[in-house]
């Protein structure tokens, strides 16, 4: 097999979960493939320029003449140049991994969707960003010959979304790679610099976008008896919708009791991990959830939303809640927090669950998804 790898969308740094996810998938790939296997990575100019991926390490790189970070480059650069670079390149087939993939090419596709967030919560990316969605993902899934999902939640979405045949999908969930790869900062030094007290910490980690459904979450902290109530922190890169969480917080008179550190640096995460009594995710749309798993790998209790395909990953390792009913969130965390066993028992639950993600078994069913796409499997 000789594939090509779609990395055009990448920039280093500024991809999210998608980045992470190539960059833990590709080693693997290159270990798991059969002898005779030859891949080929497709890079814009910015991931080309970072020289610090797997892609021009582990296998060769060529460049698509585009700057990502241009909208309108990256969708040229895609549907346009990438099809005879990859003619060029003698490919046999294109994996896409980032949800969009080009509709033309002597070669065949396998294009993976990580969500339809775009058509079930059409805010969460407004603009050209969101029309350009709206295109480019029925273009792309439906000129692939298999299609990947994270998740039997997103399969289910795009079958009833975008009229896919079921029998086209494989769902291939994530997997976890090392977690910690940075010393936590001292709990007392991480206490005095977000004046976090003596008090019991739960840790939300989600960007602050409305389906992510921390006004709900802010909610049910006003619903938990101000003794026993313990300080939320939310990091994460300051978003519009921030504005109307602090608005909540001043409204519920809850200043004393959420955090809002803009950006933490790795030491600072690793100590919030470290000292958090619970992690609570209330997302109402998720086409994986690797927050969840992370939290379980580190032995931190969770509770999280019961939609989409948070029970897929959380099993029965996380108490669920349902993300709408405010006085439901609170239950769950007041749970968390004042029984003792069930935390220690969801901690277990959770180190066993994490260890079921692995990024060997992700690769294993990628190259299951490329055979069926060249007739062989």
């Amino acid at each position: 097999m000789r594939i090509g790898l779609n990395l055009v969308f990448l920039v280093p740094g500024e991809t999210g979960g998608m980045e992470v996810a190539a960059r833990e998938l590709i080693p693997a790939l290159v270990a798991q493939a059969p002898p005779g296997t030859r891949f080929t990575a497709f890079v814009n100019r910015e991931a080309a320029a970072a020289k610090d991926g797997p892609w021009g390490e582990l296998l060769p790189a060529v460049t698509v003449p585009v700057n990502a970070r241009n909208r309108v480059q990256w969708v040229l650069g895609e549907q346009t140049l990438l099809p005879r670079l990859a003619a060029r390149a003698g490919v046999d087939l294109v994996h896409s991994l980032a949800s969009t993939a080009p509709a033309w090419g002597r070669f065949r596709r396998v294009v993976t969707v990580h969500d339809l967030i775009y058509a079930r919560f059409p805010d969460a990316h407004a603009g050209i960003r969101d029309k350009g969605m709206r295109v480019l993902v029925p273009l792309g899934v439906r000129r692939s010959d298999r299609v990947i999902a994270d998740s039997q939640s997103t399969r289910e979405d795009l079958v009833e979304l975008l009229g896919l045949a079921p029998e086209r999908v494989d769902v291939v969930p994530l997997g976890l790679g090392a977690v910690q790869r940075q010393a936590p900062l001292p709990e007392r030094e991480l206490r005095a610099r977000l004046e976090l007290g003596e008090r019991p910490v739960v840790l939300s980690l989600s960007a602050k976008r409305a389906h992510k459904n921390l006004l709900a979450l802010i909610g049910a902290l006003a619903g938990i008896a101000v003794e026993e109530r313990p300080v939320l922190v939310l990091p994460g890169y300051p978003t519009a919708h921030e504005i109307e969480l602090r608005e909540r917080v001043r409204q519920l008179g809850l200043e004393a009791d959420v955090r809002f550190p803009a950006w933490v640096s790795a030491a600072e995460l690793e100590g919030l991990w470290a000292l958090a009594r619970a992690f609570v995710f209330p997302s109402l749309y998720e086409g994986f959830g690797l927050p969840v798993l992370e939290a379980m790998a580190r032995g931190v209790p969770v509770a999280c939303s019961n939609a989409s395909s948070l029970p897929e990953v959380a099993g029965d390792a996380a108490l669920l809640f349902d993300p709408r009913d405010e006085t439901a969130i609170a239950t769950a965390l007041a749970r968390l927090l004042s029984d003792l066993a069930l935390a220690e028992d969801l901690r277990a639950r959770g180190l066993v669950r994490a260890q079921e993600f692995t990024w060997e078994r992700t690769a294993r069913l990628t190259l299951e998804s490329y055979r069926r796409a060249l007739g062989r499997g």
